[in-house]
């Protein structure tokens, strides 16, 4: 089967795929960042929260939210004709970290959600990626209602490196979410190249 796209009297192009996780806290807008940008119908393993939940799922600030991702998120977005990103949304809840592993193979780069109301959700992102040098972006999720702060001071409350970028965004825009995609296979890049430096230097 070919994917790519052909003018008239040229050969198709056959796109760079690119594995994207996007992960954070649970309630973050991870399955909204991933559905808002997908172009086809997003994969989702969502089951409702139950009784039984309360005890381990903390939905302080997300008292609204009724299901939660067992497993994963997925869509596809093609960014130009030669470039198609895979969209992995992680679990957030800590009883299914052990998929990260699994779903962060093979990955170019990850957006981490933040929630300014919930800061500290999205530690445990940061610190997988950091630890396993996958590199990274952080989308500060403006939700309504919300508290806003300067990059500066969510920046230095999440203790972040200088060379990780950090934007606020919409999960539910797709422009603003397809700055972010952008944003992160860009920063990836430049991080493979400084590590080319690196090494023959």
């Amino acid at each position: 089967m070919i994917f790519g796209r052909s003018e008239r009297g040229k050969p198709p192009v056959e796109p760079v795929t690119l594995k994207i996780l996007v992960a954070g806290g649970f309630g973050v807008g991870k399955t909204t960042l991933v559905g808002a940008v997908s172009e086809i119908r997003p994969l989702r393993t969502e089951e409702l929260l139950t009784e039984a939940g309360r005890p381990v799922d903390d939905t302080s600030g997300v008292e609204g939210k009724r299901t939660t991702t067992v497993a994963m998120d997925f869509g596809r977005i093609t960014l130009r004709e030669d470039l198609v990103l895979y969209l992995f949304g992680t679990p957030g809840q800590e009883r299914f970290w052990f998929m990260w592993d699994e779903l962060s193979e093979g990955a170019l780069g990850a957006v981490v959600l933040a929630d300014t109301r919930r800061l500290e959700d999205c530690f445990a992102a940061v610190d997988y990626f950091e630890r396993r040098s996958i590199p990274f972006l952080v989308g500060v999720n403006c939700f309504e209602g919300a508290p806003r702060y300067p990059v500066e001071d969510v920046r230095q409350a999440l203790d972040l490196d200088e060379g990780v970028p950090l934007l606020m965004c919409d999960a539910r825009d797709r422009e603003s979410v397809k700055e972010a995609l952008i944003g992160v296979v860009q920063h990836a890049m430049a991080y493979a190249a400084d590590r080319r430096r690196s090494v023959t230097t």
